[in-house]
């Protein structure tokens, strides 16, 4: 499985929650599949899904998950002790790891190779972290929203994209109607 199909198996899950999604083509691809006012594209600021995420998640009580990618997670490594340092019951992070910088030519990344980035994440102090297949990470996901604990998966899948059409929403219209779905 690549990570769209991964995407397909989470949409009847996450859909009614709000969701921040990695830059390019993770974004792209949730988009195409199941555009929502509840899912927050990142355009333009690689690595920072997570931060934001937990930020969300601190700030009110829905439940908030973040898509980032290990490529991405890896440009901002000192997130995992942020997230680790300040558990907020309310927030899963899932990292669909596949081991490439999937939005810029699906060069590999270190996670790919020697970086266990659920250890790290551990190493961070984040309790529950999960490393799970593709095929699995569905039931991770449903299990850790139902959950009173913030939840770090971390979701090993093939590397690949599909080919979806750009994101044409204006980044400030994403925001908005995104900021009315967490007031809601």
């Amino acid at each position: 499985m690549i990570r769209n199909d991964v995407f397909k198996t989470l949409i009847p899950l996450i859909s009614e929650h709000l969701v921040v999604c990695n830059i390019g083509a993770p974004s792209q691809e949730l988009h195409a599949l199941d555009d929502r006012a509840s899912n927050f594209y990142m355009l333009g600021t690689m690595g920072l899904a997570s931060s934001i995420g937990l930020g969300l998640a601190a700030a009110q009580d829905k439940p908030v998950v973040a898509i980032d990618g290990d490529g991405s997670v890896l440009t901002n490594l000192g997130t995992l002790a942020t997230i680790g340092n300040n558990a907020q019951g309310n927030f899963t992070l899932l990292i669909i790891d596949n081991g490439s910088y999937g939005s810029t030519g699906d060069q590999p990344t270190y996670a790919g190779m020697n970086t266990d980035l659920a250890a790290v994440a551990k190493a961070c102090g984040a309790e529950t972290v999960l490393t799970v297949s593709a095929e699995d990470t569905a039931k991770a996901v449903e299990d850790a929203i139902s959950s009173d604990q913030m939840t770090i998966i971390v979701s090993k899948c093939e590397s690949g994209n599909v080919k979806v059409p750009v994101i044409k929403t204006n980044p400030i219209v994403i925001r908005e109607r995104f900021m009315e779905e967490v007031r809601r």
